[in-house]
């Protein structure tokens, strides 16, 4: 079942594009500033932030790529990070670039910069012989939802989750 997406806010087109923003694969020169942009998009511990940023750089676990918006001077802007699944709700293909995480700072919002860190990622999944990408938002992320949309991402599902305490 296609649903049909919320027509794209004026407030989420580009304000000011910028040139072709400075996107490329993190490194472990940039551990600090993609711990900061983690636990701002993701305001858990920083010991498990850390702990998964470890892992990627060990290589341990499933595919991973990040990618990162470089502002120059050892500071980041932004990051992506896509993961290869076996399984996407929606998705036809047992191998999918999954987009796990996006952030850009606020002060370079709506100048396209998660725009093309899509595009790196899209390009990093062609390599891989990837044929689809997948991602998700919470129901009330009106933001990362339009992004989507105007990434051309289509909705193709929507759950609701439950939980039960058994304390």
């Amino acid at each position: 079942m296609k649903l049909n997406p919320l027509p794209l806010e004026p407030s989420l087109r580009l304000e000011k594009p910028l040139a072709e923003a400075m996107i490329r694969p993190v490194t472990q020169l940039d551990i600090a500033e993609w711990l900061r942009l983690r636990c701002l998009l993701w305001p858990t511990s920083n010991d498990e932030h850390f702990q998964d940023i470890q892992a990627f750089y060990s290589h341990q676990g499933v595919t991973l790529e990040v990618f990162v918006y470089d502002r120059s001077a050892g500071k980041l802007g932004g990051f992506l990070e896509v993961r290869v699944r076996d399984y996407a709700e929606g998705c036809d293909s047992d191998r999918v670039a999954y987009l796990e995480g996006l952030y850009v700072d606020v002060d370079l919002r709506r100048g396209g910069i998660a725009s093309q860190l899509i595009r790196a990622a899209e390009q990093w999944a062609r390599s891989l012989n990837i044929t689809e990408m997948a991602s998700d938002c919470l129901i009330d992320n009106q933001i990362s939802y339009q992004t989507h949309i105007a990434n051309r991402f289509e909705e193709v599902e929507r759950i609701i989750c439950f939980r039960k305490s058994l304390l």
